[in-house]
């Protein structure tokens, strides 16, 4: 059972931001309008006393909190969706904005929530914070980008819970507000340590001129964008899924890697990234022939991962800049291609193919931006797996003052058809950690794939 012990608003401190702060948004937010909100848990364990968390702990998470969105600002702020068709979406920081802040107690089983085995996906929304609702003014809506929620598990643990609008910034740009804030926590909430431990470089960057856009591309994608309705988010409940968790240690990569190279000598580009998620990628694929799933061999099979583009850009965009900043890659393989001996072998050529020719390519890893929108409308209608997150977001090594986190949960996986989270491996700096959210029957032939393809490999 889990219940609300409080809702609050949490401000930047008064006097110390300007008393608004606006800047539109670009076709690389546009694009994320319409998308759902991205829901993320961090659990900790934490075995002191409950009057230590209410009385010590919880009022230092809203300290700096409010310290933290001294840097980050906008984030309490609001999207501005606008009903008049000639205007573009902007985010706009008003004196008086806030971020939801949840509170909550739960004693559901908390060494079940953070283990990796499946579990029934539904049970994760106690804790995830949701969304307030959308404002209607005269001319405008007004959208809500973050909501947070702190849940105690007495004499167990924490978890932190984090729900964002994709418009207001990219992964990059979510974590280094979690990083951040937890610093701040960490230093009793004050930012004076943070500022003296020269990071005022890696302070984020809101200015939107730094984002070029000769083609006009930010009006090609809203005349699109604004066709849809906007609304308040809600739970995708019953998700009538279950969650888990699967480890590829640096032996098993190693291993694979050996493995595609016998079978492909010519790949280049061979990295954990590609190993990872062709290998979750073919396994996924021929886990949908187990159950009975019937796919002519001649179907298109797509990957589709993400890449940042700060670096990609001409001239490149700095890399505390806040906001989406996002390209990345669509790899296509047969499925007959993919459930076959050589599944992984062809999904890792691919994928590193496209690496280096699109993505690692500055000439071409923009190329037809303006044609994005159309590309993954069409993306809808045919056999996807996407990726969520990245090795280099090592969010386990994020500290409250708790010490490293104990489990990471990306929820919003539930509200994709298939996508994968991955991120470092908590017990490894060189091992990965793969999330999925299937339904049962998918995730157990997964499970049973994963399982025995990494005991078939030979060891080197």
């Amino acid at each position: 059972m889990t219940s609300l012990v409080e809702t609050c608003r949490i401000s930047p401190p008064q006097g110390e931001v300007p008393p608004e702060i606006s800047f539109p948004a670009t076709y690389f937010d546009i694009v994320w309008i319409a998308y759902h909100p991205i829901r993320r848990l961090i659990f900790f364990d934490y075995t002191e006393s409950k009057s230590s968390f209410f009385e010590t702990h919880l009022p230092n998470l809203k300290r700096s909190l409010s310290l933290t969105l001294k840097h980050f600002t906008p984030l309490a702020g609001n999207m501005i969706h606008p009903l008049n068709t000639t205007e573009k979406p902007r985010f706009r920081y008003v004196e008086g904005d806030s971020v939801s802040l949840t509170v909550s107690e739960s004693s559901n089983d908390f060494d079940s929530l953070v283990s990796y085995a499946a579990r029934d996906a539904d049970q994760f929304y106690d804790y995830v914070p949701q969304m307030p609702p959308l404002k209607d003014e005269p001319e405008h809506k007004l959208v809500p980008i973050l909501a947070l929620q702190v849940t105690l598990f007495p004499g167990k643990g924490i978890c932190i819970g984090f729900t964002n609008h994709h418009s207001i910034g990219d992964a990059s740009s979510i974590v280094s507000f979690i990083k951040t804030w937890a610093s701040i926590c960490k230093f009793d909430g004050s930012d004076e340590e943070l500022m003296s431990q020269d990071y005022r470089k890696h302070m984020p960057c809101f200015d939107r001129k730094l984002i070029k856009d000769p083609l006009g591309i930010d009006a090609i994608f809203w005349n699109k964008m604004r066709q849809i309705p906007i609304q308040s988010s809600t739970f995708p409940l019953p998700t009538e899924r279950v969650r888990a968790t699967f480890i590829l240690e640096e032996s098993d990569i190693r291993k694979l890697k050996d493995l595609v190279l016998s079978k492909r000598p010519s790949v280049f580009h061979l990295s954990s990234f590609v190993i990872a998620s062709s290998y979750v990628w073919a396994n996924l694929v021929k886990s949908g022939d187990v159950i009975g799933e019937e796919v002519d061999a001649n179907v298109d099979e797509y990957f589709i991962f993400p890449a940042d583009a700060r670096p990609r850009t001409d001239p490149p965009v700095p890399a505390n800049y806040f906001g989406n900043c996002l390209c990345g890659g669509v790899v296509k393989v047969a499925h007959g291609e993919l459930v076959g001996n050589e599944g992984v072998m062809a999904a890792a050529e691919a994928t590193a193919g496209v690496i280096r020719n699109k993505v690692n390519n500055k000439a071409e890893a923009l190329k037809g931006a303006e044609n994005w929108l159309s590309d993954f409308e069409n993306l809808g209608e045919i056999r996807t797996l996407g990726v969520s997150g990245s090795p280099k977001f090592d969010l386990y090594r994020v500290d409250y003052g708790l010490g490293k986190a104990r489990k990471l949960e990306v929820v919003s996986l539930d509200g994709e058809k298939y996508s994968m989270s991955l991120c470092k491996w908590r017990d490894s700096e060189t091992g990965l950690e793969v999330g999925l959210s299937l339904p049962k029957p998918r995730m157990e032939a997964f499970a049973a794939l994963f399982q025995d393809g990494l005991r078939l490999i030979s060891p080197t």
